[in-house]
């Protein structure tokens, strides 16, 4: 099946009315009630708040990756007019193609027995590269990631690169087959602001040049002001407030919203440390 690439006046992900009910011991958790957003391309949509407040369920729900026996999901999920929730076959076919995953993790997302090129290779591979051109299109990721001596690092094993650099091994698997919307799970929570904001700078590059969307997915308002379009805030599994990132960061409306900024230490080093990164 080929899928459609929208465009620039169509939505590349459309989100309706979208509902996760989890599957718990105790009973069911409606755990995403309702929320309904779209992301262009080229363009930023984060969800925010705190832990357990549903930003993560909402991406696994729109990604299809929880399990059918402990969630049941209700509304429209459309990436390129096709409804993911009517056509489960189709989730899996765009996964890792049109859709990537940039997970939160390295040290649980990569194997800590294989090679990084092996890993790398894997998923071009799986985007429908050849084996003869898997191994160029590595090191042409890896380059676009800004990882230094390319060719070096794919013989290298997980525990020889530090946070960073991980980080950007995910973000070059998640590139491997020419996504148009890659979805970003709190892609820099583990790493020192220094090494943050070098990644945060890397995702905005890659997106200014190839026009990819992307759904941020964050607990910082930090990081949301930086590399946002528009804001949806959620509290208990709805949002409760949404709009262009600097209207809800400088003018906050909800309560909730203003003590997720009173948590921020120091909103602007974030800046001034991705200034510093480009220079």
């Amino acid at each position: 099946m080929v899928f459609p690439i929208p465009h620039d006046s169509v939505p590349i992900l459309r989100v309706e009315d979208l509902q996760v009910e989890l599957i718990t011991a105790t009973g069911v958790v409606r755990a995403v009630d309702g929320v309904s957003f779209t992301i262009h391309r080229g363009e930023t949509v984060t969800l925010i708040g705190e832990s357990g407040s549903g930003k993560s369920t909402t991406a696994m729900g729109v990604l299809q990756l929880l399990p059918t026996d402990l969630a049941v999901i209700s509304g429209k999920v459309e990436v390129g007019g096709v409804d993911l929730l009517s056509d489960r076959g189709a989730a899996q076919r765009i996964r890792g193609r049109m859709v990537s995953l940039i997970p939160q993790d390295p040290m649980t997302s990569l194997s800590p027995v294989h090679s990084i090129g092996a890993q790398l290779t894997e998923a071009i591979r799986l985007a429908g590269h050849s084996r003869a051109t898997a191994s160029a299109r590595a090191v042409e990721l890896l380059e676009a990631v800004r990882i230094p001596r390319p060719t070096e690092q794919l013989s290298k094993y997980p525990h020889q690169l530090s946070g960073g650099m991980l980080q950007r091994v995910l973000i070059a698997i998640a590139l491997a087959g020419h996504p148009v919307l890659l979805v970003a799970d709190e892609p820099t929570s583990a790493l020192d602001v220094t090494v943050q904001a070098g990644i945060l700078d890397l995702l905005m590059e890659l997106q200014e040049r190839t026009g990819v969307g992307m759904l941020m997915i964050t607990h910082d308002l930090g990081v949301a002001r930086l590399v946002s379009d528009r804001i949806h805030v959620m509290k208990d599994g709805r949002f409760v407030e949404s709009g262009d990132a600097e209207q809800v960061v400088d003018a906050p409306k909800e309560d909730y919203t203003r003590r997720l900024l009173a948590a921020v230490p120091q909103l602007g080093a974030l800046d001034q440390a991705v200034e510093g990164s480009t220079r």
